[in-house]
């Protein structure tokens, strides 16, 4: 096995890991501004109930979550590539 194959699942690893963490910011971001829209109406419970829900914050945030763990398994990959490769 050549001495360069860790290299790949690092780049990817660090990756994923970033774009997790970026993902979940913004998932934080979209849920405040969300329920402080929510705050601002002077009925809110006429909102809630003529208006569904949205997932998308807490589905960023999962999906941030995720990428956070691919990569960490794939920088665990190229760690172990790169000692007993």
């Amino acid at each position: 096995m050549p001495q360069t194959d860790w290299f790949i699942p690092l780049v990817m690893g660090g990756a994923f890991v970033i774009i997790g963490i970026a993902v979940l910011f913004w998932g934080k971001k979209e849920g405040e501004s969300y329920y402080n829209s929510l705050s601002a109406h002077t009925d809110v419970r006429e909102f809630l109930e003529h208006s569904p829900l949205r997932p998308e914050p807490t589905s960023l945030k999962i999906g941030g979550w995720l990428a956070i763990a691919i990569g960490l398994v794939m920088l665990a990959l190229a760690a172990a590539l790169w000692l007993w490769g």
